[in-house]
């Protein structure tokens, strides 16, 4: 039986290739062209339905113990490669005197970013992070932000002196065609980091404030996906009383386009049904082709929301420069 034949070779195949992954991204790629939807070990479960009846089973069952095997040499070289990467670079001297354990306590907004980062990675998203003074293509034209867009205007953009022209980053999306263009699909980030905006500063503005941005590009994504992960990251930090609902809305890197409101018990008690949160959208193609994806064969989905929106709402608090000024009788709170 020529499928019965493959099974074995394939198998020995896999594992060679996944105990060789140098680490974690390709150790997802292999995983991917392995037991991805377009894997060669799922093109061989696929086969089952072209075999005559009785030699379904033991074919299945075959498969079955292989693709088990393969799962748990997936899990073993991953948490090696974890540990890997978790053990410091250089011996430590155990000899040295003990290090006094930090004073004060960690700001708010940095306490948000962390749940934020925490609940991304319980479902395998990684940090990425970029530089904050950029230049024009990361920031607007590989987002297919037009020339004469109103962010582009020295009115809303802080732009540094200099025949070059950069910019301080008006959002972490430039982090995002940096990572594209280093590294072929798939990608699974966020990028939490600070953003400039000619914003006057009021109750609910700030000229820097922020964000946090998400990108996930494999192949079959879908805003099926892109809802359920929100929805978890909402519920995860907000509540399991949260609410989502996604809205139409227009952003030149994404199409379709979304903003997302959120609801829950909080929301109501300000007297309010919904409250808009963030936005996002499936990846543009024209985007994909800027940092050299096929847009026939990869899609995917990126968002963007405040940090500082989602501890006001968590901590109650109404003035968003309370965050800067610095003043130890609010920050002694958290």
């Amino acid at each position: 039986m020529p499928l019965l034949d493959d099974i074995e070779p394939l198998k020995q195949t896999a594992l060679a290739d996944l105990a060789a992954a140098p680490d974690l991204a390709a150790l997802e790629q292999t995983k991917g062209a392995w037991l991805g939807g377009n894997g060669r070990f799922t093109a061989l479960m696929k086969q089952l339905g072209t075999l005559p009846k009785e030699e379904k089973p033991a074919a299945g069952k075959l498969i079955n113990v292989a693709k088990q095997e393969i799962e748990a040499a997936l899990l073993a070289r991953r948490e090696a490669l974890e540990l890997a990467a978790a053990l410091p670079k250089e011996p430590t001297d155990f000899t040295l005197p003990g290090r006094r354990r930090a004073l004060g306590k960690l700001h708010p907004l940095t306490q948000v970013t962390d749940d934020i980062v925490r609940a991304f990675r319980k479902i395998g998203f990684a940090v990425a992070d970029g530089p904050e003074i950029e230049d024009e293509y990361h920031c607007f034209d590989a987002l297919q932000t037009p020339a004469d867009h109103p962010a582009r205007d020295s009115q809303d953009t802080f732009y540094v002196a200099s025949a070059a022209r950069p910019l301080l980053r008006t959002h972490t999306s430039s982090v995002q065609i940096r990572v594209m263009q280093s590294q072929p699909p798939p990608v699974r980030i966020i990028v939490p980091g600070r953003v400039y905006r000619r914003d006057n500063a009021d109750a609910t503005h700030n000229p820097t404030f922020h964000q946090i941005e998400g990108l996930y590009v494999d192949k079959n994504v879908t805003v099926g996906d892109l809802k359920g992960t929100v929805e978890f990251v909402f519920r995860e930090l907000m509540g399991s009383d949260v609410k989502i609902r996604f809205r139409q809305h227009y952003f030149s890197y994404t199409e379709p386009s979304y903003e997302i409101d959120f609801t829950n018990a909080l929301v109501k008690k300000m007297g309010k049904d919904w409250l808009e949160i963030a936005g996002c959208g499936m990846v543009h193609p024209g985007v994909f082709e800027n940092v050299g994806y096929d847009p026939a064969v990869w899609t995917g989905w990126a968002f963007g929301f405040g940090i500082e929106r989602i501890a006001m709402l968590r901590y109650g608090i109404n003035d968003i420069r309370l965050f800067y000024e610095n003043d130890v009788r609010f920050l002694k709170q958290f």
